[in-house]
């Protein structure tokens, strides 16, 4: 962590990797302040001192997906490091195999990227991007197998999924054509987009799916009443449905998956050991003549099993 005093080197090192806000915080100052010694700096070499950009993806906005009569799996915050897989990821590759679904979708957050988080380090050791990429590979894969022949393969970005090619971007846009830059170069097999709106033109069945929307412990509800058809998200990690009736035929509901990776992971040291109202898991969608049936969740019991239609499965 830079002192309130650091250095001239020390100060564009911070605000160049973590932006303006975050280095105020890190340095014990204002915004302001940082502003102000920044254009002084720039005065001083004559030079701009960048600051890292949100970049958007280069990946199209939404796909659509029609299922008349079949399921969909869902899964979100996955968070993959290297090692041991979690429980609900064990139990979402034994799903895959076992109910057979029309399509899959990761949605979003299916690695962590602490390396190249605008947020500060601790001295707990992160994985490598190239080390995530790798374990990810090795799992993503193994889903694949288990997926039936034509199950289609979907991938909704996350905001930590961003980070990896935000990182390049900011840094070496120039380097945009390169091949293994993007996310799409090391998966392959998976449709990537940051929305998927299945069955949107069936009253009753529209469900649009993406990695988040509104926040707070109402955000189930938030999500389907303002988007006006059923929506599955995840990044909360709490994992709930909350259904919703108005004049029109059919309900529609709020989801959220939960994650797939274990609560109580490395990579959420960041909460500091508080008390989470998180829930691992993930969730199964059914339609039947395109009408979406009530959303059932698969979650975490144990390290070894999950609740599932009123039944502890091993996994």
């Amino acid at each position: 962590m830079v002192a309130a005093a650091c250095t001239d080197r020390e100060f564009l090192e911070t605000v160049r990797r973590y932006g303006v806000a975050q280095a105020a915080k890190i340095i014990g100052t204002t915004t302001r302040n940082v502003n102000y010694r920044r254009r002084r700096l720039e005065k001083k070499l004559n030079q701009p001192v960048t600051v890292p950009q949100n970049i958007p993806l280069q990946y199209p906005g939404r796909v659509s997906l029609e299922i008349r009569n079949g399921s969909v799996l869902i899964g979100s915050d996955f968070h993959i490091w290297p090692g041991e897989a979690s429980t609900c990821l064990r139990a979402f590759k034994k799903f895959v195999e076992d109910l057979k679904p029309s399509a899959v979708i990761l949605n979003g957050d299916v690695m962590d990227f602490p390396r190249i988080s605008r947020h500060p380090q601790n001295w707990e050791s992160a994985p490598d991007p190239q080390e995530e990429i790798e374990a990810a590979q090795d799992h993503l894969n193994d889903i694949v197998s288990r997926c039936k022949r034509g199950a289609r393969k979907l991938w909704t970005l996350g905001n930590h999924d961003a980070r990896f090619e935000q990182m390049i971007a900011n840094a070496a846009p120039q380097y945009r054509g390169i091949k293994g830059v993007h996310l799409s170069d090391h998966f392959g097999c998976w449709t990537k987009a940051m929305s998927c709106f299945i069955n949107e033109s069936i009253e009753g069945g529209a469900t649009m799916v993406k990695h988040r929307w509104k926040s707070g412990q109402g955000a189930t509800r938030a999500n389907t009443l303002n988007a006006g058809v059923s929506m599955v998200t995840g990044h909360l990690h709490s994992q709930n449905v909350r259904p919703l009736s108005d004049y029109r035929r059919f309900d529609r509901y709020g989801v959220d998956t939960g994650c797939v990776a274990d609560k109580e992971h490395r990579a959420f040291s960041y909460t500091e050991d508080s008390a989470l109202d998180w829930r691992s898991g993930f969730a199964l969608l059914t339609y039947r003549d395109g009408i979406l049936m009530p959303p059932e969740l698969i979650t975490k019991m144990d390290a070894k099993t999950v609740w599932f239609r009123g039944a502890l499965i091993r996994v």
